[in-house]
């Protein structure tokens, strides 16, 4: 019998984001504010391994980022990851666009919704599930003025009631 067959390890205590492998690097709130978001899709990312530590270290912005489909393939444009610190020569350019993998059934599908009047492809999150980078895609119909109006006014009432219920139940 070998020694190791023989120990018991005591089981660590793992959360619960830990548990599903999950966390979210980057998340695009403005992408919420300017659209109604009527499907969501999971993508991977083509990467460089500079980049991949550079999201894991949380340097990454998704504010204006969009999507596009060329040639039967799906790229995000505008996300900028910021150079790696130590990565000298191997870093690339923060701003490059980059491709997204999903199945070309997925694609065929999404490029005929874009071609509808007023929706686009919008990156919602970038999230490490398990040790693969994925990004979140949003299939997003464009907000008037006045509906971003009325989601803020929609959500201060929902705040508002909430304080008097937490006032009254004091």
């Amino acid at each position: 019998m070998l020694y190791w067959e023989n120990t018991e390890y005591p089981e660590k205590e793992v959360s619960p984001t830990e548990k599903k492998g999950i966390k979210i690097a980057a998340q695009n709130r403005k992408a919420y504010h300017d659209y109604f978001v009527e499907e969501k899709y999971e993508a991977g990312i083509e990467l460089f391994g500079t980049e991949v530590k550079s999201i894991r270290a949380g340097t990454l912005n998704l504010k204006d980022a969009y999507c596009t489909i060329r040639n039967g393939e799906l790229f995000v444009q505008g996300v900028h990851i910021s150079p790696y610190e130590k990565g000298n020569i191997f870093n690339k350019d923060p701003v490059r666009t980059r491709r997204l993998l999903m199945h070309k059934r997925e694609i065929r599908k999404l490029h005929a919704l874009v071609q509808q009047d007023g929706y686009a492809l919008v990156p919602l999150s970038v999230y490490l599930k398990d040790a693969r980078v994925k990004v979140e895609i949003g299939l997003c119909k464009g907000k008037k003025n006045y509906d971003k109006r009325a989601a803020t006014a929609a959500r201060d009432a929902r705040r508002e009631i909430d304080r008097t219920m937490k006032e009254r139940n004091r």
